[in-house]
C-alpha cells in the first residue's frame, strides 16, 4: 500500500539527525542534570545550553526558558498559575482555541469562579479587534489567551496587535504557539507576551517535550510541585535526550527555515490550485486558502460529498494509505464537530465533510496529485 502523511499538524515525522543526536544522549549522558558528580555536571552542562540556544531564537534569556511535556502543561502553567497566584479574575480567549486552553479555562472558572469572556469572530475565525478592545476596557484583573495559529483552520492572529493592547490596559497576554514555534521567527523582545506555549513535536522533534516562555518578574509559581528543577517552576528530573532533541529540531527548523517554508508554501499552493481544478465546489474554511492570512502548512477544506459519502470519507481515505484529519488529533475520538468549524461555518457546509491535511517538507507534489485524484475518484463513484 502506497503510504502518504498529510497530518503534520498533528504530529510530525522526526528529522534523521534529531534522532541521532538524541540516541547519542542516551548512550552516552545519562546522569541526572541535578546530580553533583561528574556525569550530572556533564547532563546539567548540556541542557543549559540548549537552553541558551533555544532563548537566542526568541530573544530572550535564558532563564525565561522552562521545560515542559509539551504545550498543554505549558499552557496549564501559565494559565493557572495566573489565577491562582497572580490575582486574575476574568481570562478572555476564543470559542476556537486548542482545548488545552478551552478546558483548562473553563476548569478555572469552576475553581475559582472567575469570569470567562469570549472575544468574537467573524465567519472565516478572524478575532474582532474592535470587540477585543472593549473587553479589555472592564475594571478587571484579566489574562489573554489568544493562539497564534489556529490548529485546525490555520488562520494567524495579529499576535504583536494583541500584545500591545494588553499592554495599553493592563492585561496578562498568553499565547498557544504550538503550531508557529519552528516555523515563524518571533521576537519577543518586539512582541510583549508574557507567556508562550511550544512543543518540539510540531517541528520534527520529539514527543513529550517543550517548553514554557515565562517573562522575567512575571511572579508566576509552579504547576508541579517537588523538588527545584528548572528554577523551581517545573519539579521533576529533566528528559534530557528529549530537551536536546528539541534544541536540534528547532536549530535545524530555523537555519533552513527560509528554503523548506518556501517548498511548503508551494507544496500547500499546489494542493489548492489541484483541488480547485478537480472539484470546483470544494470549500476552504477560515481563511486557509489566503496566503497572508493563514500558515503555510496547512489547509482545511470542505468538500461537496452527500451526507452517506461524507461518513465514509476519512475510511476510505485511510484505506487509500492518506493520512490526513477532520480535526485535532486531540479530540479524535470525538463524534461531534469540531468546535472550530462550528463557530465559524454555516449549517449547510458543516453537513459536509471537513478534513485537514498539513504539509512538510517531506511531502511531494506527487503525492498530491494522488491524494487529489483519490479524493475525486471517491467524489465521482
Amino acid at each position: 500500500m502506497t503510504n502518504m502523511y498529510f497530518d503534520s499538524a498533528a504530529t510530525t515525522q522526526l528529522r534523521p539527525e534529531v534522532v541521532e543526536k538524541m540516541t547519542e544522549v542516551l548512550n552516552q549522558n545519562f546522569g541526572n542534570p541535578s546530580s553533583t558528580h561528574s556525569f550530572g555536571r556533564s547532563a546539567k552542562s548540556i541542557m543549559e545550553k540548549c537552553r541558551k540556544n533555544i532563548a537566542s531564537y526568541f530573544n530572550v534569556s535564558a532563564a525565561e526558558i522552562i521545560f515542559t511535556s509539551g504545550g498543554t502543561e505549558a499552557d496549564n502553567l501559565a494559565m493557572r498559575s495566573a489565577v491562582r497566584d497572580l490575582g486574575v479574575t476574568e481570562i478572555i480567549t476564543s470559542r476556537i482555541e486548542h482545548h488545552a486552553v478551552l478546558h483548562t479555562a473553563a476548569q478555572l472558572q469552576a475553581e475559582y469562579n472567575i469570569d470567562v469572556t469570549y472575544v468574537q469572530l467573524d465567519e472565516k475565525g478572524t478575532v474582532d479587534f474592535k470587540h477585543f478592545e472593549e473587553l479589555l476596557k472592564s475594571d478587571t484583573k484579566k489574562l489573554v489567551s489568544l493562539m497564534h495559529i489556529n490548529n485546525e483552520i490555520g488562520n494567524i492572529l495579529d499576535i504583536k496587535r494583541v500584545a500591545d493592547l494588553c499592554k495599553v490596559y493592563g492585561a496578562l497576554f498568553h499565547s498557544d504557539t504550538v503550531q508557529s514555534v519552528g516555523h515563524f521567527k518571533l521576537d519577543l523582545q518586539d512582541i510583549k507576551v508574557d507567556f508562550l506555549a511550544a512543543s518540539a513535536h510540531k517541528f520534527h522533534g520529539p514527543k513529550g517535550v517543550g517548553f514554557c516562555f515565562v517573562r522575567a518578574a512575571s511572579g508566576l509559581k509552579p504547576l508541579i510541585f517537588g523538588g527545584e528543577q528548572e528554577r523551581g517552576y517545573r519539579a521533576g528530573t529533566e528528559s534530557l535526550h528529549n530537551i536536546v532533541g528539541l534544541d536540534e529540531a528547532l536549530r535545524i527548523s530555523y537555519e533552513n527555515l527560509e528554503k523548506e517554508s518556501q517548498y511548503v508554501k508551494k507544496i500547500k499552493q499546489y494542493f489548492i490550485d489541484s483541488l480547485l481544478e478537480k472539484l470546483p465546489d470544494v470549500h476552504f474554511n477560515g481563511e486557509c486558502c489566503n496566503p497572508d492570512k493563514s500558515t503555510y502548512t496547512l489547509v482545511n477544506v470542505c468538500l461537496p460529498l452527500p451526507p452517506e459519502k461524507a461518513a465514509m470519507l476519512q475510511f476510505q481515505l485511510d484505506l487509500k494509505g492518506i493520512a490526513c484529519s477532520k480535526g485535532s488529533a486531540c479530540q479524535s475520538g470525538s463524534t461531534s464537530a469540531s468546535h472550530v468549524l462550528s463557530q465559524i461555518l454555516n449549517d449547510d457546509l458543516l453537513q459536509k465533510p471537513s478534513v485537514r491535511f498539513s504539509f512538510s517538507k517531506f511531502n511531494t507534489k506527487e503525492e498530491i496529485d494522488y491524494v487529489v485524484e483519490t479524493i475525486c475518484e471517491f467524489a465521482r463513484n
